[in-house]
C-alpha cells in the first residue's frame, strides 16, 4: 500500500504546533518502507489552509504533535488521516514508526 505522509517541522525535527512549522516533510512509502522523501515550505499561515493544500500534494497521512480539534476534522474532510500527540523525531523515524505500528501518539498539546 503506497502512503505520502506529511510531517511538520522546527529546524528539523517535529515541530509541536502544526500550523506554524517552517517545512513539511512529505515522505512516500510503499509496502511499509521509505520511497523518497522531499520538504516544501508552507504558505503563510492563515486558518484551514494546510489541509486543503497538503490534499493537493497528495498528502494521505499527517503526523503531528499538537493540532486543534477544527484542524483535524478539515484533514478527515480531506480523506487525510492525523495522528496527533506525537512526540518530537526525525520525520524518517516518525514515518518508520507510524509504518512498524509503534508511533506513540500521546496529549494532543495544542491547546486552541
Amino acid at each position: 500500500m503506497k502512503k505520502r505522509i506529511a510531517v511538520p517541522l522546527e529546524n528539523g525535527t517535529l515541530c509541536s504546533h502544526f500550523g506554524h512549522c517552517q517545512q513539511f516533510a512529505i515522505i512516500n512509502t510503499e509496502d511499509n518502507s521509505i520511497t523518497d522523501e522531499t520538504f516544501v515550505t508552507p504558505p503563510p499561515h492563515e486558518p484551514g489552509l494546510l489541509p486543503a493544500w497538503l490534499a493537493e500534494k497528495g498528502v494521505t497521512d499527517v503526523i503531528a504533535g499538537g493540532m486543534g480539534q477544527r484542524a483535524i476534522n478539515l484533514f478527515n474532510q480531506q480523506n487525510i488521516n492525523v495522528f496527533a500527540g506525537a512526540p518530537i523525531k526525525l520525520p524518517r523515524d516518525l514515518v518508520n514508526d507510524l509504518l512498524d505500528d509503534t508511533l506513540v501518539a500521546g496529549a494532543n498539546y495544542c491547546d486552541h
